[in-house]
């Protein structure tokens, strides 16, 4: 079943509007036609609607009911050392498929990319962007925010958002996400700090212990960055129940 996100600014809880980038693509790619019922996310939540009105660049729909909620419990913040290339859209595009709620770019001391301000607002439009479609694509009721890019330093205060935070680091010697687990084992927030290519300088993870953050390791083996966060995800939101 096709689904949309109804333009906030012009929807109420009777009548939904796609914007019109959403409204050419109804009509002119997916040929839908006035009487289609198709799923529209709106304020956070989830509806099986039917198409009323169909124009060149316009549309309205109508709900018919509420579907359950795709959203998971646990609401977890991806802060993601930023990396090389276009690695970055493959992190966002998977990590919102999987549930995360916001993902935080970090500059790392390690990481090899530098972005100016012009460069950081137009990947930041990117990366949201990407988030919008790939919440479309996996039914997500809510587009998770994909922050532009913050220093080392912010990390702080930004944790004071999250009840627990993680850090998965290849230095740590024991204990990974099911121990972290046995130690907060009920949690509504968690953030996940994932290092960059260069990985997690030692003083930074002291830095980070003293922002609250806790080392945990993901195994034996040494994961590339577009892997780690991405692993991290599954097995936090597998262990606490995200997955059932």
């Amino acid at each position: 079943m096709h689904r949309f996100y109804a333009d906030p600014d012009q929807s109420s809880a009777d009548v939904f509007v796609l914007n019109p980038e959403d409204a050419r693509h109804a009509g002119k790619v997916l040929r839908l036609q006035p009487g289609t019922e198709v799923e529209v996310f709106f304020s956070g939540e989830r509806y099986l609607s039917v198409l009323d009105k169909l124009s060149s660049d316009s549309a309205e729909l109508h709900p018919l009911r509420l579907l359950p909620s795709t959203e998971p419990s646990l609401s977890v913040t991806l802060f993601q050392g930023l990396p090389k290339s276009d690695k970055m859209d493959w992190i966002v595009q998977k990590s919102v498929e999987l549930g995360v709620c916001r993902i935080v770019p970090v500059a790392f001391s390690r990481c090899v990319v530098r972005l100016d301000a012009k460069e950081a607002a137009r990947k930041q439009e990117r990366w949201q962007r990407i988030a919008r479609e790939a919440g479309k694509q996996s039914g997500r009721c809510r587009i998770p925010e994909v922050c532009g890019p913050v220093p080392f330093s912010a990390l702080s205060a930004l944790f004071s958002g999250c009840e627990q935070v993680a850090v998965p680091w290849e230095d740590c010697p024991r204990g990974g996400p099911l121990a972290f687990s046995k130690r907060h084992p009920s949690l509504s927030s968690l953030g996940i700090v994932i290092g960059p290519e260069g990985g997690i300088s030692p003083e930074e993870m002291r830095e980070l212990e003293s922002f609250g953050g806790e080392p945990v390791t993901l195994g034996k083996r040494i994961l590339r960055t577009e892997t780690a966060g991405l692993a991290a995800l599954s097995v936090f939101f597998g262990i606490y129940g995200e997955m059932e």
